[in-house]
């Protein structure tokens, strides 16, 4: 594991109540893409389309020379990609989403990736189950520590890219080395990644190079320091884990090229969208025309274990502005119209917003 180098005056902050994206923000988010909301419509998400988010640089791994260590407290062992697909192979179908999904939407706002409600993918993963390349773990095993190729600092802290899970959350994990039927595209974690069903992005660990079992929690900055659920900056905060519920919808008509607003004719629309969570299954969707006032209740389309269901709902348009919204509900949890603020801007799934001009 790399040790970390703290270079001091490098810090996470929040944004003045009135300032402007940043051109580090800017830069952040020329690197990394959200889905085109339009993209909704595909059941999988073409790779091209899928949200990227790279912490660092996407790192050149030769497939030929590329190894998949795996040590600790289990059997040591080392795969190539041929041993890694040569072994009984499992497809699943999952939803990823950022943990950082609808920062920029917050105020004020946490200075990182600006985020809108774009973050978001499904794909057919293809690989090996992690527990198959574990085999039995020993009693005292706690953590398993995933480690990526990608190396850079953050908040003062030089590091590979490393998330830590617990040996309970451990199930239904896939080292995946195909996406949608195809080879990982570099930007997905060629040649092999991590997926992990029901739980935001940051624990999908992408151009995977080692996976150590350990006996004690896993204390590195991407568990200890980021990804953390806090109100105030020096507080240690709650870890991110499983995604909340959310729902979005394809905005209907076309758009005004700058602002995005819709231009929709009056009569009959069929509005279309997804919902999905990573805790329980999405069991409604509410839809609202009028700007949260009123809500209507959609008909949902077939569920999935680990990834997106479709949702429809009819709209009688009316002449005139108004803003449509959409929030899904899992367990007893449903998406709120306003988000509680948090420091990292995590997990922010308030309802969307879709202004629109009827004529």
């Amino acid at each position: 594991m790399t040790t970390p180098t703290v270079r001091q005056g490098e810090a996470s902050r929040i944004a003045d109540p009135d300032e402007g994206i940043s051109l580090d923000e800017l830069r952040l988010a020329a690197r990394n893409h959200g889905m085109p909301l339009e993209a909704l419509r595909y059941d999988l998400t073409p790779a091209g389309l899928h949200y990227v988010l790279v912490h660092y640089d996407i790192p050149y791994v030769d497939p030929v020379t590329w190894r998949l260590t795996i040590d600790g407290l289990v059997s040591p062992l080392v795969l190539d990609l041929a041993d890694l697909r040569g072994r009984p192979r499992v497809e699943r179908t999952v939803t990823l989403e950022c943990a950082g999904n609808g920062r920029a939407r917050l105020h004020p706002r946490p200075v990182s990736q600006p985020w809108l409600d774009e973050a978001v993918g499904t794909a057919r993963w293809t690989g090996v189950p992690l527990l198959d390349l574990l085999g039995e773990l020993p009693e005292d095993a706690v953590d398993v520590v995933f480690t990526g190729l990608d190396h850079g600092s953050d908040r003062g802290v030089e590091q590979d890219y490393q998330r830590g899970l617990g040996v309970a959350d451990l199930d239904d994990v896939l080292v995946a080395y195909e996406m949608n039927g195809q080879p990982l595209p570099p930007q997905h974690g060629a040649p092999a990644r991590l997926v992990v069903p029901g739980w935001y992005g940051m624990a999908s660990v992408k151009w995977l190079s080692r996976i150590t079992v350990i006996a004690e929690p896993f204390t590195g900055f991407q568990n200890a320091t980021a990804y953390r659920i806090k109100t105030e900056l020096d507080s240690p905060g709650e870890p991110v884990t499983r995604i909340k519920p959310r729902a979005l919808m394809v905005p209907p008509g076309f758009p005004d090229f700058m602002t995005r607003r819709r231009i929709v004719e009056a009569g009959p629309v069929d509005l279309f969208g997804r919902a999905w969570c990573g805790f329980a299954p999405v069991t409604r969707v509410d839809v609202s025309v009028d700007g949260g006032l009123t809500w209507t209740e959609a008909e949902l389309g077939a569920a999935a274990d680990y990834a997106w269901r479709s949702w429809t709902l009819r709209w009688d348009a009316k002449p005139g502005d108004t803003v449509l919204m959409a929030r899904a509900s899992a367990g007893n949890d449903t998406q709120p119209v306003e988000q509680p603020w948090n420091t990292q801007g995590m997990t922010n799934n308030m309802a969307q917003r879709v202004p629109v001009t009827v004529r």
